[in-house]
């Protein structure tokens, strides 16, 4: 491992700074089978997301997947691709910006950086623009709300990696979850209560988190239980009972056997039996990307569909609705807590909890 590289220049008396390091999965830089190839190459290699020894995974990965997956994953990407680019990306940065304005306007002078996990912006360049701008305090924030392995460990991971090569490190924290926080809860609430209003009250709401391998439950990754007290509060904050909604699993891939039940097979069996109509919603993802825009409101919207059922509506992601971010800034306020930041005036707790009032109304 090549030393250390050389700190930014200290100044004695400077003011502590500090900053977030705002974090999703990852992207393709472009919609191409190319960079797929790429993209995949770096995700599928990460022995947090596939956990078969290498020896055995290699030959399988590049043999065949990055042979053959990259320009079916591109054609997909090309089907929810922005005029910005990629949704993921846009929504993280637009969070990011907001979630730094709604600190900014408590008094809290705090920089927020997007990153990925898996492509671009990655996570040791966003850290390494942190630490040149003289940040010496970060806050590690991934937009999982439940955890995992191969997901929150995987983003910690990657931070580490960083820190091995850099020779002042910053203090760092870590959110490593957010499953049952009252303000995600309230928000995702919001959300489908809005979506009600306008669209009309389906008999069945359909909740769809990422899937996992089974496997990884029983060798005690807590993911799955927190998927399903996630379910139950938001249920319980609608007012919902057990047989108004389903907790099911999306994204399945490989021949293991994965997290049941799964979202698609779930439709078909509920349209079959004659519920013609449902909401879907994903809970587990805090914005809108190719697993939800391609994978449930195209993909399984088709199969609901062509199974007998009338009407399917997908409820986007927060993204960067007013409570999605005001419940990402409390989170943030609490970690951040004691790290010297200079605490919001008379003035500027009264226009928060004005702006906290309009977003409730709003939604």
């Amino acid at each position: 491992m090549p030393p250390p590289a050389p700190a930014p220049s200290f100044q004695h008396g400077q003011a502590p700074r500090v900053g977030i390091l705002f974090t999703n999965l990852g992207t393709p830089d472009a919609a191409t089978p190319a960079a797929l190839r790429r993209y995949l190459a770096e995700f599928l290699s990460d022995s947090r997301v596939v956990e078969i020894p290498r020896l055995v995974w290699w030959p399988i990965l590049h043999g065949i997947i990055l042979r053959t997956r990259p320009a079916k994953s591109a054609r997909k990407y090309a089907s929810v691709w922005l005029p910005e680019g990629s949704p993921l990306l846009v929504w993280t940065q637009r969070q990011a910006r907001e979630l730094q304005a709604e600190l900014a306007a408590d008094g809290l002078p705090v920089i927020v950086v997007p990153a990925m996990r898996y492509g671009n912006p990655g996570i040791p360049a966003a850290l390494q623009a942190l630490h040149d701008r003289g940040v010496d305090r970060i806050l590690v924030l991934p937009a999982y709300p439940q955890y995992s392995g191969a997901t929150t460990a995987s983003t910690i991971d990657k931070v580490a990696e960083w820190t091995r090569r850099t020779r002042r490190l910053p203090a760092l924290r870590f959110v490593t979850q957010y499953h049952d926080d009252a303000g995600y809860i309230q928000a995702l609430a919001a959300s489908v209560c809005a979506h009600w209003q306008q669209a009309g009250r389906a008999p069945m709401l359909v909740m769809s988190f990422h899937g996992m391998p089974e496997r990884t439950l029983h060798l005690g990754d807590p993911y799955h239980c927190q998927c399903h007290k996630t379910a139950r509060l938001l249920a319980e904050a609608l007012g919902l009972s057990t047989e108004q909604y389903r907790v099911t699993f999306q994204s399945r891939f490989g021949k293991a056997k994965w997290l049941e039940p799964a979202t698609e097979p779930t439709l078909v069996a509920l349209a079959q039996q004659g519920v013609a109509q449902v909401d879907v919603v994903c809970p587990g993802f805090s914005a809108d990307c190719l697993e939800t825009l391609e994978e449930i409101s195209q993909e399984a919207r088709e199969a609901f569909l062509h199974a007998g059922g009338q009407v399917f509506h997908y409820i986007p992601c927060l993204n960067d609705s007013p409570a999605h971010v005001a419940a990402l800034a409390a989170l943030a306020r609490r970690h951040l807590a004691g790290w010297e930041l200079d605490p919001p005036s008379p003035a500027t707790l009264a226009a928060t909890k004005a702006r906290a009032l309009a977003a409730g109304a709003r939604a």
